[in-house]
């Protein structure tokens, strides 16, 4: 164990918070580490909707790239900002336990908007479909930046409240008390699952992060990233995905929205946990064939232009 694996994060503190606690499962095992933090072009370009950059795996690709030029060995990442389809020479080496899935609105202190006009600020496509399809009369604005960066902008502007993951905020202590569950709305494929990556030939580091492998969450991710994965082809739209397991059973909810949340196609699955493999498969084709294609087209078209 004389190796030391350098993780590669990036800088801002969920992402190296994350990294941390990797560092700290893998001492705890007796093996060395090192941090190495660097920036990514999703935390630089601010000023532009995430769709808009056109990038697959914005968050992603610069850890990627210094992994592949040998820089890193491994990279920690927020499970749900990672690409269905790795980079060649790359795998996932571990899923960590999930913690908690749920999107929570940030508000400042009064609810009143609810029962009438509000804005809500979200980066998210898949958010914002759904907080229209509730709440039609509201007005959704672009909210970039890392969960600091949001909760400061939050506080600095005229909006009502913004949608966080709850597992973010959590995570880095700055849950505040003026916030509500939005349990009616399906989180992101993977929301609150950290994923190891590692390169495919590096025996040593994959078979250290394996250790830190959670199968129940291993399989959950997967489901929700193949439901995911068949639905989109490459291309970012308002897509939610969450598999739990209970007593040998996993149960599946998947959505699909229109950007404006005016269309919603749901689908809603349970299977034996031996019948896991195909699940995320089955029910993504299941609403494309209800009418999602047609939707899917849309929605690429809309993107594009």
């Amino acid at each position: 164990m004389n190796k030391t694996i350098r993780i590669g994060t990036r800088d801002s503190e969920l992402a190296l918070w994350q990294a941390h606690t990797v560092a700290k499962q893998l001492n705890d095992l007796g093996y060395q580490t090192e941090i190495v933090a660097v920036k990514s072009t999703g935390d630089i370009i601010l000023d532009k909707p995430l769709y808009e950059l056109g990038i697959t795996g914005i968050f992603t690709k610069t850890l990627d790239i210094a992994m592949i030029q040998g820089e890193v060995d491994i990279a920690v990442h927020s499970m749900k900002d990672v690409p269905t389809a790795l980079p060649n020479g790359i795998v996932q080496a571990a899923v960590l336990e999930r913690a908690n899935t749920v999107d929570i609105l940030v508000h400042k202190g009064n609810l009143d908007f609810l029962n009438g006009n509000g804005i809500i600020a979200t980066g998210s496509l898949r958010r914002k479909a759904q907080w229209l399809n509730k709440y039609p009369s509201h007005e959704v604005v672009d909210l970039r930046g890392n969960v600091n960066t949001r909760m400061q902008k939050l506080q600095d502007n005229n909006w009502n409240g913004a949608v966080f993951a709850a597992a973010g905020l959590e995570r880095i202590n700055l849950k505040p008390d003026t916030y509500i569950d939005l349990d009616w709305m399906t989180p992101a494929p993977a929301q609150g699952a950290m994923v190891v990556v590692a390169m495919e030939n590096d025996t040593f580091c994959r078979e250290a992060i394996a250790k830190l492998n959670h199968k129940e969450t291993e399989i959950c991710t997967y489901i929700e990233r193949q439901f995911l994965r068949e639905l989109e082809g490459g291309c970012t739209a308002p897509i939610g995905a969450l598999a739990t397991v209970s007593d040998n059973t996993i149960s599946f909810t998947g959505v699909l929205f229109s950007l404006d949340g005016k269309e919603k196609h749901e689908i809603q699955k349970s299977v034996p946990m031996e019948e896991y493999s195909e699940l995320g498969q089955k029910a993504a084709r299941e609403i494309l064939e209800n009418g999602g294609n047609d939707l899917m087209v849309q929605i690429r078209k809309t993107l594009q232009k």
